[in-house]
Parts: structure tokens; C-alpha cells; sequence
């Protein structure tokens, strides 16, 4: 994953550690207080997001302990590995668009973030300035071209 990656999911369970675990454990308590478990809805809910609480917080603690964190301030070249800014343009109708390649806890299409395992970045994976690749498709086969990489 890159460093900005990484950074938020070590956000995301700092914030789950000192935000949400209090408050699910206080939210239990006060439920708890309301008399009889068995049709407490409160309290089963409750029960219920600490679950999901404590999986995320195990989920992304075992991410962090595995992560390999790539910089890609520290890369340069033509060639697109993990981490690239791709600028590619779609060979059938001219619309460019622009990827940076990324591990696939911090893709988001949205932003052009696309993760490492995806189609189109597995296809550009290895490809240089001005090579053309095929990615194919639900629609069929689509054909791009590179018309750029850079690393930030």
C-alpha cells in the first residue's frame, strides 16, 4: 500500500480504539442498566456493533502488521509499476482519463485511485509511454494507449 494509504487506515483504527470502542462499551452499560437482556434491543444492538467493532479493529491491525508501504514520491520512470499517476486515453473514442495504481484498501474510482488487482491496472502493470494495451471488458474488448507516468 502507499504512505497515504496507510496513514488513514492507522486513522481509521485509532479512531476505533479511542472513539468507538468507548462509546460501544458505554452504550452496552447503559443498555445493560434497562433491566432484562432477553428483549433489550438496545443491548443486542449494542452487542451487535462492538462485534463489528472488534472485527475491524483485528481486520486492519493484521493489514498494518502485513503492509508493504511503497513511496511513490521515491520511483520515477516510464514505466508503470504500483504507486503510478497513469494518464491514458481510451483508443475508440479519445476520452482521456488519469489512475494512480494503488492497494485495493485505498482504491476508490472516484478519487482515480484503482486498485493493484483490478483489470486495468493488471493490463498496464509493466507498460511504458505510448505502449497500447487491451483490457476486456463486460461491454467487450476496449483499447487504451499510455500517455503518461509519473510518481508523486
Amino acid at each position: 500500500m502507499t504512505v497515504q494509504g496507510h496513514a488513514a487506515l492507522e486513522t481509521e483504527l485509532k479512531h476505533l480504539k479511542t472513539v468507538e470502542r468507548p462509546e460501544i462499551i458505554n452504550a452496552i452499560s447503559v443498555a445493560r442498566d434497562h433491566g432484562d437482556l432477553s428483549e433489550n434491543a438496545e443491548y443486542h444492538a449494542a452487542k451487535e456493533k462492538q462485534g463489528f467493532i472488534e472485527g475491524r479493529i483485528q481486520e486492519l491491525e493484521s493489514k498494518l502488521a502485513l503492509a508493504q508501504v511503497i513511496d511513490p514520491s521515491t520511483m520515477s520512470g516510464d514505466v508503470v509499476r504500483f504507486g503510478a499517476k497513469v494518464k491514458i486515453v481510451n483508443e475508440d473514442t479519445d476520452e482521456e482519463s488519469t489512475y494512480q495504481i494503488v492497494g485495493e484498501d485505498e482504491a476508490n474510482v472516484k478519487d482515480g485511485k484503482i486498485s493493484v488487482t483490478s483489470p486495468i491496472a493488471r493490463a498496464m502493470i509493466t507498460k511504458e509511454v505510448g505502449d497500447a494495451f487491451e483490457v476486456i471488458a463486460p461491454g467487450g474488448a476496449k483499447g487504451y494507449e499510455i500517455l503518461e507516468v509519473t510518481y508523486q
